[in-house]
This record gives C-alpha cells, structure tokens and sequence, in this order.
C-alpha cells in the first residue's frame, strides 16, 4: 500500500497563536456532532457493505477500500455531498424555497428502502438532538421551512449552516465521518484488525478530498450515481436471512 503523503502546512507568522473563538468553536462542534459517539444510530447501518461481505464482493482491506472508494466517488458519498452543499447554502441566506426544494430531492433520490430509512432516521436524530442541546437563532425556522423529511446530509448542512461554520470544513468532516462508518461496518464484517482499518482510512483520504472538491462545485443536475452494485447490495440486504446491520 502506498504510503500516505505528509501534509504541506504554511508556516505561521506566529507558532503559539491561538485560534480565534470562532475557529475554536467551529472545531469542537464538527468534532461533536460528527463523531461515533453522537447518537444518530450510525453503527447499526452499514449501506449494503454487510450483503457485499456475504456475497463475497469484500474480502479484505483492498477489496474493502476499493469499495469505499467507488462508493465515495461515484455514488452516496458525491451525493450526500452536493446536497450537503446545498442545503448549506440555502439555509446561510434563508432561501426557504430552495432549501425545500434540496431536501425533497435528498429524501427522494434514495435509491432503496433501506437506505431511504437510515438518512431519514440518522437525520431525524441530528435535528433533533441538535434543537435539544445545540439549538441557535434561526435553526428551528429553518428546520420548519423544509415542511418534511430531512436526511442526514441536508440535516448537517441546516445545523451547520445556522451555527455559521464554513461549508469546506462541515462537508470534509461530513465525508471523513461517513467513510469512518463505513470502514466501521466493514471491520465488523470482513473482520479486520484495527490496524488494517485504519490503512483503509489512510488510503482514502485523497478520495475524500477529492470528493469535498467535486462536491462544492457541483449543481444539481451533476447529481448521479454509477455504483449499480452497491445499490443491489442494499436492496438485497433487506431480504438477507442474517443480518446485524439495519442496511
């Protein structure tokens, strides 16, 4: 496996300086709300991985990685990510309109059932536990304006966007959280020691960053997805005779 590259930092003018309160608080909130330990119920789903383990489709860490990898770039991961941005910004100027219109689309676009209930229900728990803990001016408003369902990826956008933490940062945080679950589900499965899983989590950093790029600039109608096999794993997933994950 190839080595990870180390990465470049500019100098700062002064080395012991602080980040502003803003910075800070953007940090430690992205950390919260996008880590394993804040309940949504992530690790109970595993977006068809636990059906492409059984079908032989994921063998190991490769196989694994190279899965993650199409599924990042070609499928839920660009997805969740446009929509991500789009809910970001809508909710950042008060668009009511568009934002209705982005996650009406996120909610529909789901391309199973399965899948359909875990960004429903991962979403409906990070906006409701975000009005119950972390709940700020305009964030209930903007929550009412979408008049329905909010998945997970348009639910981090509002709640991101009321705090005014920038969109680069919530959507790479996004990316790395959901490419962790995954990984997450995949070393359950497989399984895989936790050094392995970690490799997976190193290869596919430049996939992400690639991903958060793709993501910020694309429109709507970029939206699309060429992982056909990964869609019938979460299809077949909910016929599966045993089964650990929800999805």
């Amino acid at each position: 496996m190839t080595p990870t590259k180390p990465m470049e930092f500019t100098p700062l003018a002064d080395p012991a300086a602080q980040p502003s309160a803003g910075q800070a608080a953007a940090l430690y909130r992205l950390m919260t709300w996008l880590s394993p330990a804040f309940p949504v119920g992530a690790f109970s789903y595993s977006s068809g991985i636990e059906w492409a383990v059984e079908a032989g489709d994921i063998v190991d860490v490769t196989t694994l990685r190279e899965w993650l990898a199409s599924m990042l770039a070609e499928g839920p991961g660009f997805c969740d990510g446009v929509f991500l941005a789009h809910a970001h910004r809508a909710a950042a100027v008060s668009d009511d309109a568009t934002l209705r219109g982005v996650a009406e689309l996120a909610s529909a676009l789901a391309p199973s059932c399965e899948r359909h209930l875990e960004t429903a229900a991962q979403g409906r728990a990070f906006v409701e536990i975000a009005r119950a803990a972390w709940n700020c001016d305009g964030l209930d408003r903007l929550i009412a304006a979408c008049e329905g369902a909010i998945v997970y990826p348009v639910a981090v956008g509002i709640v991101s966007a009321a705090h005014a933490i920038p969109l680069a940062l919530t959507l790479h945080a996004f990316l790395h959280a959901l490419t962790s679950n995954w990984i997450s589900a995949g070393s359950r499965l497989v399984p895989l020691g936790q050094t392995d899983s970690q490799r997976a989590l190193a290869a596919l950093e430049p996939d992400v960053a690639a991903v958060v790029k793709h993501a910020l600039s694309a429109t709507l109608d970029d939206l699309g997805s060429a992982t056909f096999r990964a869609d019938l794993a979460s299809m077949r997933h909910e016929t599966q005779y045993t089964r650990l994950f929800r999805s």
